[in-house]
């Protein structure tokens, strides 16, 4: 059944930096009905255009009090770049917390220009125009930075016109907080592992291990911050998670151009993926792929590099590292740091929060997957199945490799502020590593494999260890879930 859950002005005023937060991060939007087996919607047939110039003015004529006469102008000419404007005055006029937006039930307009009878329904809406191959007039991406920055003015910084971009700004989305409304934590402080007893055991912890610095990241933390900037083994980490598509990721700041940089959240979404942005620069990123997606360096071909990060349960990860420390509770904040407090509801729930058309039936949407991409082939290994198989050895274009998950999935029994107690699936312990011909098995031990010949190999955080110093090295990847991965990477391989 469809529902409609429309976002509060207060809720995101109690969501910024600045305030306490009692509620989750991220606001429920609009969400239909839908099978993931649709096909593809017919582009709508494109009238005569309007001149760019004309086709600009309008758009912000549309704003105005008086804009019937914008309206008739391209109904008459059926432009239909129109309907991306259109779908964004759907969005506004269903949030009414726009003061100085005078447009109201655009859908007849909007049904008119696309021949879709959709509804009052801007998920939908969303889905179906990115299977489409429409483009959105000229001037639309400042004019979607000037409508939203009423909301935040940090918007519009964002969202200008002479900005180079990779992605298409039509399907990038508020998420219903401000910028850095999910503030990052910044070198928070961590603590000994003897002075964190606020941990339960059985809870899961982001691990990063550089250059024998071991950290710990409890995720009951990080599910409201969403970003941690910190330093490891003496290299500038930022570890990015979407909670949204279930992705911790842990890049080096250190970028492909030389250049160091920190991030943050911006409040926008793509394909409900996070965007985040660099304080350098201020140029959006895709927060699954560490590469700059709209801004001035979106040009450019920098990228973020990989670091090693698992999500393990705090006791089996302090048994690994008894040496660790952990992020300090006492963060600065005043967020409810309980396991599944902010995040526990959607978890539980097999539908996304915000629009993503891209999708495949192969997995459900919300399955956990271990993500590679070697040799530009990306690769998807569900959890289930390394939980149960333990050690997978496989090959990927001229790698071979080895996927080990000897302890198991990770699940989480919590209390989420709106579902009440929940208990979910958080992922597993993985690591991949280049096993150079080599072909390992399961030992008894979880933190030893065997070779072919049954000899026993330790695994670490930097290599798989051999009885006589051989190496395989570590190869990083990340957990994912399904929709999430595949949203970007569609041709993605899927281990069965």
């Amino acid at each position: 059944m469809k529902k409609l859950l429309l976002f509060c002005l207060v809720l995101v005023l109690g969501l910024s930096a600045c305030s306490p937060a009692v509620a989750p991060p991220e606001a429920p939007a609009l969400q239909p009905e839908r099978d993931s087996e649709e096909e593809n919607s017919t582009t709508p047939i494109m009238g005569s255009q309007l001149s760019d110039e004309e086709a600009t003015r309008l758009m912000y004529e549309l704003l105005e009090p008086k804009n019937q006469i914008a309206t008739d102008t391209i109904l008459a000419a059926h432009d239909t770049r129109f309907i991306a404007v259109f779908i964004e005055l759907l969005r506004v006029d269903q949030l009414s917390i726009l003061r100085n937006v005078n447009y109201h039930n655009p859908l007849d307009t909007l049904e008119t220009l696309s021949g879709q009878s959709i509804g009052y329904d801007w998920f939908a809406w969303v889905e179906w125009y990115g299977k489409t191959n429409l483009t959105s007039p000229p001037g639309f991406t400042g004019w979607k930075g000037h409508l939203l920055s009423q909301i935040d003015p940090e918007f519009g910084e964002f969202l200008q016109d002479d900005f180079p971009s990779t992605i298409r700004t039509e399907e990038i989305v508020w998420g219903g907080v401000m910028v850095d409304g999910i503030p990052a934590l910044d070198n928070a402080t961590m603590i000994l592992a003897a002075e964190a007893d606020y941990l339960i055991g059985d809870e899961p912890v982001f691990g990063i291990s550089i250059n024998g610095d071991n950290r710990a990241y409890p995720l009951r933390i990080l599910d409201w911050h969403e970003m941690a900037n910190d330093v490891v083994g003496g290299v500038p980490v930022s570890l990015a998670y979407c909670t949204l598509c279930g992705a911790g990721v842990a890049y080096d700041g250190r970028a492909s151009n030389g250049e160091e940089y920190t991030f943050g959240s911006s409040g926008f979404l793509f394909r409900s993926n996070k965007l985040m942005y660099d304080r350098q620069t201020r140029t959006l990123w895709n927060q699954l792929t560490g590469e700059p997606v709209l801004g001035k360096l979106a040009d450019s071909d920098v990228k973020l590099n990989l670091l090693p990060v698992v999500v393990s349960t705090w006791d089996a990860w302090l048994a690994q590292h008894p040496d660790t420390t952990v992020l300090d509770i006492n963060t600065g904040y005043n967020r409810p740091y309980n396991p599944g407090a902010a995040y526990g509801h959607y978890f539980i729930d097999e539908d996304t929060m915000f629009p993503v058309w891209q999708r495949s039936n192969l997995l459900p949407n919300k399955d956990r997957i271990y993500a590679l991409e070697i040799e530009d082939i990306p690769k998807a290994y569900p959890v289930e199945i390394l939980a149960k198989e333990q050690v997978i050895n496989d090959t990927i274009g001229q790698t071979d490799l080895v996927i080990i998950a000897s302890r198991g999935e990770v699940t989480v029994t919590g209390d989420s502020q709106r579902a009440g107690e929940v208990f979910y699936n958080a992922g597993g312990e993985v690591r991949a590593y280049a096993r150079k011909g080599e072909t390992f098995s399961p030992a008894s031990n979880p933190d030893t494999v065997l070779d072919s010949a049954g000899r026993v190999w330790q695994i670490t955080e930097e290599a798989l260890i051999g009885p006589n110093g051989e190496l395989a090295p570590r190869i990083n990847g990340h957990l994912a879930f399904w929709f999430g991965w595949y949203s970007f990477f569609p041709q993605t391989l899927l281990y069965e």
